[in-house]
């Protein structure tokens, strides 16, 4: 299988993105990740989502902050699973680029992560999702850190509440 595609606006993503990237090296899935700019370098965009499109990637992760209309525009090249992760940006901390990535117009859909590195991780386990639920080894992986993520909840410390 070909790996997911993880994308982003420009290289300075890279901090939040790599969350992404991080999720699914745990989980075992293989990924590559590119700069591409929608308003910068719209051809590219266009070619690589051909491209995607040829070599059977199975789900594509982008990440895009401000205008953050890369999501969008890869979704409209595609049906290929688009995840788009609102970056914070400098001023308005994220909610432009989550605003921007979760008004799409009906009939071009992306699904849109929380804002920042949450986001991203969970953009790498939905990933996963998608692709466990046609393969059996992914969901068994998916399934084996949900485990983790609950026993370690379960058997963390107790807390000594005050009495109310």
């Amino acid at each position: 299988m070909a790996p997911v595609l993880i994308l982003m606006g420009s290289q300075s993503d890279w901090p939040i993105m790599q969350n992404a990237a991080q999720m699914l090296k745990d989980l075992g899935i293989a990924w590559r990740a590119e700069v591409v700019s929608a308003h910068r370098t719209p051809d590219l965009l266009k070619s690589t989502m051909v491209q995607a499109e040829r070599d059977g990637v199975p789900v594509v992760i982008a990440g895009a902050g401000g205008a953050a209309h890369l999501p969008g525009m890869l979704a409209a090249f595609t049906a290929i699973p688009v995840l788009g992760v609102p970056v914070p940006s400098q001023h308005l901390k994220g909610l432009d680029s989550l605003l921007s990535i979760v008004q799409m117009p009906k009939g071009v859909a992306v699904g849109t992560m929380a804002i920042g590195a949450a986001g991203a991780a969970n953009a790498g386990l939905l990933a996963a999702q998608i692709i466990g639920s046609f393969d059996a080894s992914v969901r068994e992986r998916v399934v084996a850190f949900r485990t983790q993520q609950r026993d370690a909840v379960m058997n963390g410390p107790e807390l000594e509440l005050p009495e109310s």
